[in-house]
């Protein structure tokens, strides 16, 4: 079995940067509270987790071993990611890894404000910017003449001028390599790629590390003996389509190729903004609600933060769940006015999840938020938090 390899068309060179801000939640955070500097530091506390400056200027700080509830980790300093502690994983069993370590509930205000500084320090250098979340954006850098490598250390040096704050950034021939490449060198990373870096500093990565191969791909992957990007590179492509199809199998050689083909966009409507999670295991309804019921309502509350940062209400709120089969199920509801908030996001979703069969061990969570409205032309209405099916 064979198929035809789809060779993408040349384009014209093209520089683009992905920057990438390191541990920004928790980078803020100790731009507030310096004294915790090279601590294991926890951010997705309550407010009751809030430090205290007591007399003589001191400060009290909540410990995670100290910590009780179903609240997830929003992000950790690199010192607590040593520990064991990274982002989505549940408190109470962060607090079981790092008892020790210090925990501070989340600022997004702070952290959109920081955003917002960041990205304009970027466009006083280079306008071209592609907005990716409220802590990472594409550049294109096609059009400036300065050299890489002074050009990379003048938008890092911009963006620690304007907020205090490290960033990783890669400049690559497109957006996939950029992609990769800041994550190569976190933190504080200047990473420069060519086509000759592919095979020295991309192939012997994981495919996991190409954006687009998600678990499910990965571990489909494994079962053809496919673990790095050099081995996707030169598998058989009948091989790769008889596993996934020939669409799939054609982007997946040339992105283990490195070619990519995307612009950097500055503008666009979003239709939709969603967000979802893989488990490491399948979690099953009964014996995992109240974790289950942790990540859902992280989910809300991270694709709320999404719809703030880009100035949208919501109409419909949809979720998505995958089963331990792989089979997946999506139901959404439309409402009678728009939404923002979090808690309103998330009362709407638990409406659809009565709605889904839960009979089945589930392997993957998703929130998708759609019809949306600019925020000017909506209302802002909040709403009381409602239990969920499986709690």
């Amino acid at each position: 079995m064979s198929i035809e390899t789809t060779i993408l068309p040349p384009t014209p060179p093209r520089r683009i940067a992905h920057l990438d801000m390191d541990m920004f939640f928790a980078g803020v955070e100790l731009l507030h509270y310096p004294q915790l500097k090279g601590l294991p530091v926890v951010v997705g506390g309550r407010a009751i987790d809030t430090p205290r400056q007591l007399a003589y200027g001191r400060w009290q700080f909540a410990r995670l071993g100290d910590y009780a509830g179903r609240g997830v980790v929003t992000t950790s300093t690199y010192e607590a990611r040593a520990l064991g502690v990274f982002s989505a994983m549940g408190l109470m069993k962060a607090a079981a890894k790092a008892p020790d370590a210090i925990i501070l509930p989340a600022n997004f205000d702070a952290y959109r404000y920081y955003s917002r500084l960041f990205k304009q320090a970027v466009r006083d250098v280079a306008p071209h910017v592609e907005d990716r979340g409220i802590d990472e954006i594409y550049i294109d850098l096609s059009e400036h003449t300065e050299p890489s490598p002074a050009l990379a250390k003048r938008l890092k040096d911009a963006v620690y001028n304007a907020t205090g704050l490290t960033c990783s950034i890669c400049i690559a021939p497109n957006k996939l390599l950029a992609k990769i490449g800041s994550e190569l060198d976190k933190p504080d990373g200047l990473t420069l790629l060519d086509e000759s870096s592919l095979q020295s500093r991309i192939w012997p990565l994981s495919v996991s590390k190409i954006n687009g191969i998600g678990p499910k791909a990965v571990a489909k992957l494994a079962t053809i003996q496919i673990g790095t990007i050099a081995e996707l590179a030169q598998a058989d492509v009948g091989l790769l389509q008889s596993t996934f199809g020939r669409s799939y199998a054609v982007w997946l050689l040339n992105v283990a190729n490195g070619q990519d083909n995307r612009p950097v966009t500055t503008h666009s409507e979003p239709k939709s903004i969603s967000r979802e999670t893989t488990f490491e295991r399948d979690l099953h309804v009964r014996h995992d609600r109240a974790r289950l019921g942790e990540i859902f309502t992280s989910l809300c509350e991270r694709v709320a933060q999404d719809l703030k940062i880009k100035r949208y209400l919501a109409g419909t709120v949809g979720i998505k769940l995958r089963y331990q089969d792989f089979s997946s199920i999506t139901r959404d509801l439309t409402l009678p006015l728009p939404v923002g908030d979090a808690a309103a996001i998330r009362k709407a979703a638990g409406e659809c999840l009565k709605r889904a069969p839960l009979t089945k061990k589930i392997r993957l969570l998703g929130v998708k938020l759609s019809q949306l409205t600019p925020i000017e032309d909506g209302e802002h209405p909040t709403h009381q938090q409602a239990a969920l099916p499986f709690e």
